[in-house]
């Protein structure tokens, strides 16, 4: 299934999943011209924060966001999407 983060946001329940198993780091786009507006630092944020932040904008996402059944991938990595099988 496809679908654009910026007109059907993922839920506050698939976010924390998302963190609590890949991380913080792995789930924010620090590189976003939208992060690095905020003058966010990913160090400092918590999850709940992370999480409210994605929330109101999508871009603070890292994209795209590719998932399956057993696993998620966070950017462009078209030899991770050949995994997916």
């Amino acid at each position: 299934m496809i679908r654009n983060l910026a007109k059907v946001r993922p839920s506050r329940e698939l976010l924390s999943q998302l963190i609590d198993e890949h991380g913080l780091e792995n789930v924010v786009s620090t590189r976003s011209p939208a992060f690095k507006a905020r003058g966010l630092d990913v160090k400092k944020l918590t999850k709940s924060a992370a999480i409210d932040l994605m929330l109101e904008e999508p871009n603070l996402m890292r994209r795209p966001l590719v998932l399956s059944k057993k696993k998620a991938i966070f950017g462009y990595d078209a030899e991770a999407y050949g995994t997916l099988g």
